[in-house]
């Protein structure tokens, strides 16, 4: 009867543990943001905003001496899951490659969507303009310096903000699952941080790179 009764139990607080996982992933707030931004944002709409932001920096790359043919673009609007960090040919206005990448945590253990702080010690994303500075190798392998260029991202190479990559960050999409979080870094898969890297170190300027959402 004991027996009975235990397994009576763990029967109940099996049904209430997956009843309360299906009431968050349904009502979350952060949840159904990021699955209305998923369905909102359209193909469309993502290129219209690749296209504004690589105008852009091609205009800042001409007056200021940075590489004016191809450009990083990390469109933090799109989920996690998909593929949201674009190399892009800005004479041409087109993607030649894209990668996932991960956004900061914001130390708050997991984000589903993207933050933006440009606070030391948040452990968030910052929003902005980026040169792409010297590579070195770190606690993660190879990784770029960053210099924030604009108020929003000031104190990126202060807060160690650096391009790398980690194993957690998968090759291939996730979407509608997320992926892992970095502290602030965009950080990338292995494989994807190969191909920036050969148009970091190819390039005879330093190369930008925009976060935006």
């Amino acid at each position: 009867m004991k027996k009975i009764l235990l397994n009576s139990f763990a029967a109940v607080m099996l049904f209430i543990t997956l009843s309360a996982a299906w009431y968050v992933s349904k009502y979350n707030p952060e949840t159904k943001s990021k699955s209305a931004s998923a369905h909102t944002a359209t193909g469309k709409d993502v290129a219209k905003r690749l296209a504004l932001f690589s105008g852009l920096l091609q205009q800042y790359a001409i007056e200021n001496g940075y590489n004016r043919e191809t450009c990083f673009l990390a469109d933090m609007g799109l989920p996690s899951g998909s593929k949201r960090f674009f190399i892009y040919n800005m004479p041409k206005d087109s993607v030649v490659n894209e990668g996932l990448v991960a956004h900061g945590s914001c130390d708050a253990g997991f984000r589903v969507r993207a933050s933006f702080s440009n606070k030391s010690g948040s452990g968030c994303s910052s929003y902005g303009k980026y040169k792409i500075g010297k590579s070195y190798y770190g606690q993660y392998g190879l990784a770029y310096k960053l210099h924030g260029l604009d108020s929003s991202n000031s104190n990126a190479f202060e807060r160690n903000i650096v391009l790398h990559s980690y194993n957690c960050v998968p090759e291939q999409e996730t979407h509608p699952w997320p992926i892992c979080n970095s502290r602030g870094c965009p950080m990338t898969s292995p494989g994807f941080l190969n191909k920036l890297r050969a148009v970091i170190d190819g390039s005879k300027k330093p190369v930008l790179l925009w976060i935006y959402e």
